[in-house]
């Protein structure tokens, strides 16, 4: 982590108007730091292809008061331990990031990075998933995160927030990429959901301090969020998702893309689909990610993985259940079916329907949803 002295010259960089950061990073590779960068005289700036007089002459200029002032603040935040910073030279800048053509010179961070956090895979989906889908996303995270992958998210309602829940319910690790500055959180109802990913992993930005949740920021956060993974998994997507953006973004970076097949009737799994006709692997399981990504591995994780190949694989619930209890179980689908069916398919009474349901649903095999309907909670 930089030093906050350290810190002034980067982020006096990025605000300057124009640099995006292919150019920072073109920048940075060539002359080593901003201060070395500003020390420059024009001519040498030019020289590298990559800068209009104009905008070279910009890097060199004073910025604006109201600009200082904000980079101050941002520093004063980092010295009163509010985040951590984290620049393109720092050794502890995620390697697999660096690599991409525009890694974010400047990643702010909460809670703790770490070296196993290499070992990442990205979910991500639709912001309102199916039920199914978003079961199988968390019980596909959970699965990942208790074979030690890191699990990459952007905190989003839906799919990335069942990704991040599964994740933290295995005691795995997690990442949030967020698309506004990391002292925001978006959306507002998941601050609960980001402090306990705080406490399992981390919640990462490239934004300044005080950014708000632009829509035009979501598709710049999608590359960070390939970038840091070995592969991105599509869960469910309609053919307009930004998670498509993603999977597209994790091609260029060279990162393996998965996606989920679904119901051909259901929207939600046109994008896997079309994901899937261009070449993804299509996923059932955990092993049918981790045996495409395994040469990618490092050693002693490969062998630590090499062992437990049934896990995802359809292991039956400890919960024991009576033979009522599992009569009525095994007629509840992983989409909703009414009250009304199960009474109908008999040989119960409502009465005893009712009870033999909420015995089910105090053992969280089964939730109510709207319109007195009923799901299995789990996907197995």
């Amino acid at each position: 982590m930089s030093r906050p002295s350290a810190l002034q010259g980067w982020l006096e960089l990025r605000a300057v108007k124009g640099l995006g950061p292919i150019t920072y990073t073109r920048l940075i590779n060539r002359f080593g730091s901003p201060d070395a960068i500003r020390r420059a005289n024009l001519s040498a700036l030019v020289a590298t292809g990559d800068l209009s007089p104009a905008l070279a002459a910009s890097l060199q200029q004073p910025l604006p008061e109201t600009t200082a002032k904000q980079i101050q603040r941002e520093i004063e935040a980092v010295e009163a331990g509010l985040f951590s910073i984290l620049t393109l030279t720092d050794t502890q800048y995620p390697a697999r990031l660096k690599t991409i053509a525009d890694p974010p010179p400047i990643l702010s961070y909460t809670g703790e990075l770490l070296e196993r956090d290499q070992q990442a895979l990205a979910i991500v989906g639709a912001r309102k998933g199916s039920h199914t889908g978003r079961a199988f996303t968390r019980q596909l995270s959970g699965d990942l995160a208790a074979l030690g992958f890191t699990i990459i998210s952007g905190l989003a309602r839906g799919i990335d927030a069942d990704a991040h829940e599964g994740a933290l319910a295995a005691g795995g690790r997690t990442f949030a990429v967020l698309g506004c500055g990391i002292d925001q959180t978006y959306p507002r109802e998941h601050l609960k959901l980001r402090q306990r990913i705080e406490q399992q992993g981390a919640v990462l930005s490239e934004f300044p301090m005080g950014t708000s949740p632009e829509s035009y920021h979501f598709p710049q956060r999608n590359r960070i969020i390939s970038g840091i993974s070995l592969g991105v998994i599509v869960t469910e997507a309609s053919l307009k998702s930004g998670s498509l953006i993603t999977a597209r973004l994790a091609l260029e970076h060279n990162r393996e893309v998965f996606a989920v097949p679904g119901n051909v009737t259901n929207p939600l799994s046109h994008g896997p689909h079309r994901l899937i006709q261009q070449g993804a692997k299509l996923v059932e399981k955990p092993w049918d990610i981790v045996e495409e990504i395994l040469p990618m591995l490092e050693p002693s994780f490969r062998d630590h993985l090499e062992i437990p190949q049934h896990v995802g694989e359809g292991q039956p619930s400890p919960i024991a259940l009576g033979q009522e209890e599992r009569s009525v179980f095994d007629r509840i689908p992983l989409e909703p079916v009414s009250l009304d069916e199960l009474i109908a398919q008999g040989p119960y009474s409502s009465s005893e329907v009712m009870s033999l349901l909420l015995s089910l649903e105090i053992k969280g095999l089964i939730k109510q949803v709207p319109g007195l309907q009923y799901v299995r909670a789990n996907i197995r």
